[in-house]
């Protein structure tokens, strides 16, 4: 048998828009299928797959199935996702070195600016 895991669920943009719908509630499965412009049996694969990752759980109210995310998958997901995000946004430190080296590049322009043999070249033309 083949194990299904969240980010795999998650590659499929259909999934995915599942998930989004169902991050604001439970939803029928007659309503998630209105939402897309497939069969309802690819809606009920998408689902099963999500089922199989994890990521959805279902139950039967009357004649309908209703499904509903379940966010303990997302949170093993991000964890694992926090390795790869970039570093916390700088502080005032860094600023303060850029500020630094901006104030260098300065100098350095003014400098050659007031360097004579810059200046007789820029006339000599």
């Amino acid at each position: 048998m083949f194990v299904v895991i969240p980010a795999d669920a998650l590659a499929d943009p259909v999934r995915r828009a599942i998930v989004e719908r169902l991050a604001d509630g439970e939803v029928g499965a007659g309503e998630i299928a209105a939402a897309f412009p497939i069969s309802r049996p690819a809606i009920s694969r998408h689902l099963r797959v999500l089922r199989e990752a994890g990521l959805v759980t279902s139950r039967v109210a009357g004649q309908q199935r209703i499904y509903a995310l379940d966010r303990r998958p997302l949170a093993e997901l991000d964890a694992w996702l926090e390795r790869f995000r970039p570093l916390p946004a700088p502080g005032p430190a860094s600023r303060l070195d850029a500020l630094d080296t901006e104030m260098h590049r300065g100098r350095r322009a003014r400098r050659a600016a007031d360097d004579p043999g810059d200046r007789h070249d820029r006339t000599a033309g």
